[in-house]
């Protein structure tokens, strides 16, 4: 379809790139970012994303595709994209104002009194997996309950990188899980599929990656049992935090507020706000704080002066502000994604992909690689799950496979990856919520890797796998496809993610 240009004439459609040309600025970028690994302490992806966007621009360019075009591409991938900055944002003001009210800090005193050493891991995984499920979103629960869990664990002497891998296998378990989760509404979306189908599939490979991991981090557990060095770090925390806070159950409520709302299907922001308003009533309520003290924990976050300064590290952080370099990573990530996308370069190289697929291994590995790939290129979630969504959708079905093994693969490639990936959306906000670099972590995220690898068993021996109906195959035979999406039916060769978050949304509000 060709575009109209900013003086309304119409400009003809920019020529698919050859595979060679597509990959220039993708190897461009990557090429920096292991130089800057190798030759530099701190990894900051940051300028390494934004000079593959000059390069890409400049490849464009060179090639014809005048820069306004590009530029929209960049924009309009940035614009779906800012539902997460939004939730970033939000985030940050929830974890300055539950440190303030006291919320965190009493999760850690409980966890601290009531959770052994031997079987904290487990407990993590278990504890983050129901509350991601219930609320529908990962960075809310790595945020809030995540941020308390590395409290707890610091407590009992778990490293640092356990206890990071055990909470966002939990939380992302959750997310990929939970009927209330966007992803998880825009894969079967963008694939055609049925949401609670699509959810009853993933089981297959999700259930068992659980199972290993809740094992695994059970039997890693006792090998913390008998240290002997926690019974008295954990009494000076609990003095610190006694010291500093008063500790009363009706702390939890803006917890029970946050989960009660995502229960009764509210949206997630006006969700999260809430539970940032509530965390602000408490500190003024029960710490006696001042509502400019409050306000000020939104913006800048808190400072912690228990006088344990494993505690104080965790805890100073918080509020609006300490978003900011993950927002400004996924920002220019997403630019970058956009840019590239704009510019045929993704859609080459899954063409590329495409042609070369001769059976079902094949095609489900190459539509898991697709979305990881996409996720590596871009950091975006959405994007990596909307893309190879829609290209792959008619090879499934001419195949005869079941586009719910299609759905199933972009969010195995899609949601489980992006936390592994440093300048990834989710890997970036969970490294800077928890303190955690990505790369630190991401070993012993055992379900977000595993859940991917038993996909691709499956797909090799045949199980788990559905046939595509009658009547997928009709609708791939006729070549009208349309997907019924909540809020009306929209031809998937005009699926837009934004036209499905906004269909999502007034599903939520119903």
């Amino acid at each position: 379809m060709s575009d109209a240009n900013e003086n309304g004439a119409r400009e003809p459609e920019i020529p698919l790139p050859s595979v060679t040309t597509a990959l220039l600025p993708i190897a461009f970028t990557m090429g920096l970012m292991v130089f800057q690994i190798l030759a530099f302490d701190d990894f900051v992806p940051h300028v390494p994303l934004a000079l593959g966007i000059a390069f890409t621009g400049l490849l464009g360019w060179y090639h014809g595709i005048r820069w306004w075009r590009m530029e929209n591409g960049l924009y309009h991938v940035v614009h779906i994209g800012l539902q997460s900055v939004a939730i970033l944002i939000t985030v940050g003001m929830i974890i300055g104002t539950w440190i303030l009210s006291g919320t965190v800090p009493l999760l850690i005193y409980y966890g601290l009194l009531l959770i052994t050493p031997e079987l904290f891991l487990l407990a993590a995984m278990i504890l983050t997996a129901v509350v991601s499920m219930a609320v529908g979103t990962s960075w809310g629960t790595v945020g809030t309950v995540g941020l308390a869990l590395v409290g707890v664990g610091e407590g009992l002497g778990i490293p640092m990188a356990l206890t990071g891998g055990a909470i966002v296998s939990g939380a992302f378990f959750g997310d990929k899980m939970s009927p209330l989760s966007d992803t998880t509404n825009l894969a079967p979306a963008v694939t055609g599929t049925n949401l609670f189908s699509h959810i009853r599939n993933m089981m297959a490979t999700s259930v068992p990656a659980l199972i290993v991991a809740g094992t695994a981090y059970w039997a890693i557990g006792f090998g913390y049992a008998d240290t002997g060095l926690e019974s008295g770090r954990i009494e000076t925390i609990l003095e610190g935090l006694e010291a500093q806070f008063t500790l009363h159950p009706v702390l939890l409520l803006p917890a029970v507020l946050v989960m009660a709302l995502a229960l009764l299907r509210f949206p997630v922001l006006p969700t999260l706000f809430a539970g940032a308003i509530a965390g602000a009533v408490m500190a003024v309520l029960v710490q006696g704080t001042d509502l400019t003290t409050a306000i000020m924990a939104m913006q800048d976050g808190f400072v912690s002066e228990t006088g344990v300064e494993s505690v104080d590290d965790l805890l100073s952080t918080g509020g609006i502000q300490s978003m900011m370099w993950t927002i400004s990573l996924v920002l220019i990530a997403l630019a970058f994604g956009g840019i590239l996308e704009q510019t045929r370069s993704v859609e080459s190289i899954l063409n590329a992909i495409i042609q070369r697929i001769r059976g079902r291994f094949s095609l489900f590995a190459a539509s898991t690689g697709s979305a990881a790939g996409t996720n590596l290129i871009s950091g975006d979630p959405y994007l990596s799950i909307a893309l190879p969504g829609r290209m792959y959708a008619p090879v499934y079905r001419g195949q005869g496979q079941s586009t719910l093994n299609l759905s199933r693969s972009v969010e195995e490639g899609g949601t489980m990856i992006n936390p592994l990936i440093p300048w990834g959306a989710g890997g970036a906000f969970t490294a800077g919520a928890l303190g955690i670099p990505t790369l630190v972590y991401a070993p012993f995220a055992i379900v977000c890797w595993l859940s991917p690898l038993i996909g691709l068993l499956f797909a090799a021996t045949g199980w788990f796998m559905p046939r595509a109906t009658e009547e997928e195959q009709q609708r791939w035979q006729d070549n009208h496809e349309s997907i019924m999406v909540q809020g009306g039916v929209v031809n998937s060769a005009d699926l837009d993610p934004e036209e499905l978050e906004r269909a999502f949304d007034r599903y939520r509000r119903r």
